[in-house]
């Protein structure tokens, strides 16, 4: 990532989360691992709509093997999340995708992070090449800020 500060129309490509009132802990905010679920939705949004991964029949099912997120600022509901997403680097099996959450009107960034992919054969667990439609997709939105 760059000195800059990213906003929401940096990412080739976002959606918009509804906060739920079970995502507030007790402080009053989204609780930090509610933001995992959102970095979650985002990527399998993105393969299932642009990619065309059928999660229920495809031959290849994608496994996270890392993930980290950074937290700036405190969201809570009923704000609006908006989960922009990039890739940062397409490997022969993996994809390491960068995120970034934005809430609320004003679409204030309240975190950021990376999520890792790696594409493996649903029956016998083995790694395998990124699928070529779901690889062709992944180009698409591989914007380095």
């Amino acid at each position: 990532m760059t000195d800059i500060t990213p906003t929401l129309s940096d990412y080739p490509y976002n959606v918009v989360i509804a906060t739920r009132w079970q995502d507030n802990d007790a402080y009053g905010h989204i609780n930090n691992v509610v933001y995992y679920g959102f970095f979650d939705t985002a990527v399998n949004r993105f393969l299932i709509e642009e990619g065309g991964l059928d999660i229920h029949k495809s031959q290849s099912v994608a496994y996270v093997v890392s993930s980290q997120c950074q937290y700036i600022a405190p969201a809570a509901y009923p704000e609006d999340i908006y989960v922009g997403l990039r890739v940062i680097k397409i490997g022969r099996s993996s994809v390491t995708y960068g995120l970034s959450v934005f809430a609320g009107e004003s679409k204030r960034r309240v975190a950021h992070g990376q999520f890792v992919h790696v594409f493996v054969d649903r029956k016998s667990d083995k790694a395998i090449p990124i699928p070529v439609k779901i690889k062709s997709a992944l180009e698409s939105i591989c914007d380095v800020l």
